[in-house]
């Protein structure tokens, strides 16, 4: 059974990073808050919730996700960064309804 795109209340981009790439991805990060209406969330050097890599969350709304996402799979600097919806189910949005821009990385769904 199809569900109605009206499920969808806004995005999440995770964006994962190492020791050897944060300064990337902090440049990354300051782009995202510059050129698009998001809400950017605390830089996690340590896992945290289902993710098993440190990373920050970037949070946006219906109406950014057509540039927003272009953008980054231009100019993700070869970080992995997983695009999800938010719909209230966050296994599913996790996994079932997400996209992966760069290497695919595990989530400890358990967690959720």
């Amino acid at each position: 059974m199809s569900k109605p795109i009206s499920v969808i209340k806004g995005y999440h981009a995770h964006i994962y990073f190492t020791e050897t790439n944060k300064e990337t991805a902090l440049k990354v990060r300051e782009e995202l808050g510059q050129k698009f209406a998001v809400k950017l969330g605390r830089v996690h050097d340590q896992s945290v919730g289902p993710h098993t890599a440190s990373m920050y969350l970037v949070m946006f709304g219906i109406g950014e996700f057509n540039k927003l996402v272009p953008w980054l799979m231009l100019n993700r600097s070869g970080l992995s960064i997983l695009v999800h919806p938010e719909t209230g189910n966050d296994i599913d949005d996790h996994s079932h309804h997400a996209m992966w821009l760069g290497e695919k990385l595990d989530l400890d769904l358990e967690k959720l």
